[in-house]
């Protein structure tokens, strides 16, 4: 091969290498949506394995061992499905989730089928899920408390009569007072990084979060129309609560 053969195909050997570098960065982009700022905040809150563990206290906790395993399961706000991850853990068969953000779904890898949607309309039929689960998803909706209202009658709408929902949001109490004070000094947030990401996630949804944190009895007046208390804790700067699904001619609570 002459001098000139050489340099022509190094040329094009080096240009297949710039459009294959372009296909997988363009393939990458599309298949994995770039998180925005509260998403790249929840994604270094805590590590999958942390969240996983943190999800598996709470479902334990509130009895979900004592579920049936075969139980049609539904996670609303499901992230990036470390939630899923701790129900399959469980020996849970029947397992979906449901988010809004696309980045948040790409990040899962499991049995799981996930769809985008949005929890306010879920892309169910009616009575064909035995248990609904929420953690950490209803303070991001807008509205109180005609989104939530909406929310609740949706989950009621697609749980078979008995069916259960477990919810599990923050609650202001003095240990969430006293870690949001803490919060607000710049040297603790330079010192711990979970805390500065909390307050960053905190400070981009404070408009609902806020909200949420204001109106307790509004939350709980519209869970328990719709569903009958199973169990309801409170401390720690959580809710955890879980109900049974009403019958439409059951006495409401209050």
């Amino acid at each position: 091969m002459g001098h000139k053969e050489a340099q022509k195909a190094q040329r094009e050997f080096c240009l297949c290498l710039l459009c294959l570098f372009v296909a997988a960065t363009l393939s990458s982009r599309m298949s994995a949506p770039a998180p925005n700022a509260w998403e790249a905040a929840y994604l270094r809150f805590e590590t999958p394995a942390e969240e996983r563990r943190k999800f598996l206290r709470r479902l334990r906790k509130l009895g979900a061992e004592q579920w049936p395993r075969d139980a049609q399961v539904i996670e609303l706000f499901c992230g990036r499905g470390n939630g899923l991850h701790a129900l399959q853990q469980l020996g849970f068969t029947n397992i979906e989730g449901v988010d809004l953000s696309p980045a948040l779904v790409a990040n899962y890898s499991g049995p799981a089928k996930c769809v985008v949607a949005d929890c306010r309309q879920l892309p169910f039929p009616d009575a064909s899920r035995d248990i609904a689960i929420v953690q950490g998803g209803l303070h991001h909706l807008p509205e109180l408390p005609g989104d939530l209202a909406q929310v609740v009658s949706e989950v009621r709408r697609v749980l078979r009569p008995g069916g259960r929902c477990m919810v599990v949001e923050p609650w202001r109490t003095p240990f969430l007072r006293f870690v949001h004070w803490v919060g607000s000094f710049r040297v603790a947030r330079r010192a711990w990084a979970k805390l500065d990401a909390l307050e960053t996630m905190t400070e981009l949804e404070w408009a609902t979060y806020d909200a949420w944190l204001r109106q307790p009895d509004a939350v709980l007046r519209e869970l328990e129309n719709g569903f009958a208390v199973e169990r309801k804790l409170i401390g720690w700067g959580k809710l955890m609560w879980v109900g049974r699904r009403r019958d439409d001619n059951s006495p409401r609570s209050g």
